[in-house]
């Protein structure tokens, strides 16, 4: 190699000795050197498909983690929403107590007023529980919500009307707890 200046001819050209590839073992044959490049384009498309492919399984995977995260998280949440229903069931008969008991107009002033108070204090709690009381008198009947017991002959109320409500039903926000028992209007 020739130096000009104290510089090498790569250096003089640009060229970043220390950081080149080594030049190639063997011949130079035009023919061999073209077979290479064609094989090593071939194993560059299988790599970038079997890359392709991976990124893919990737993405199906944490999409997949991604539905099973908030599967569980809407079940938990289902889960404490509605725990409380079997204990408010398990009320549902007391209160039906109360109704009956409040029905009865015999009971002494005090006494009643007591005992409307707890009934009070028990419907607040039951509905900051989320629970509902059913609508019924009144109005059309509704086999999802409605349970009917009777079902009366008459022309003083519309077909398939709630004429009377035998005992209360409840739901716990969306879901019902219990039906509402009612007698239906049914017109000749």
């Amino acid at each position: 190699m020739a130096k000009s200046n104290g510089k090498s001819e790569a250096e003089t050209a640009g060229l970043d000795l220390e950081h080149e590839l080594p030049a190639a073992d063997g011949d130079d044959n035009p023919s061999t050197s073209t077979g290479e490049a064609a094989s090593s384009e071939s194993e560059l498309q299988k790599l970038k498909a079997e890359r392709d492919s991976l990124l893919d399984r990737l993405a199906r995977a944490q999409a997949e983690f991604e539905n099973a995260r908030r599967r569980a998280s809407k079940e938990q949440q289902d889960f404490r929403d509605y725990a409380t229903a079997d204990t408010v069931k398990s009320l549902l008969p007391v209160i039906d107590s109360f109704d009956r008991a409040l029905k009865v107009k015999s009971a002494t002033g005090d006494f009643r007023s007591g005992v409307e108070l707890i009934y009070k204090q028990l419907q607040d709690a039951l509905t900051k529980l989320g629970v509902q009381p059913i609508a019924a008198k009144g109005e059309p009947f509704d086999p999802h919500v409605h349970e009917a017991i009777e079902m009366v002959e008459t022309t003083d109320a519309a077909d398939h009307e709630v004429l009377e409500e035998l005992q209360r039903g409840y739901k716990l926000k969306d879901r019902l707890l219990r039906p509402a028992m009612v007698k239906v209007a049914k017109n000749p």
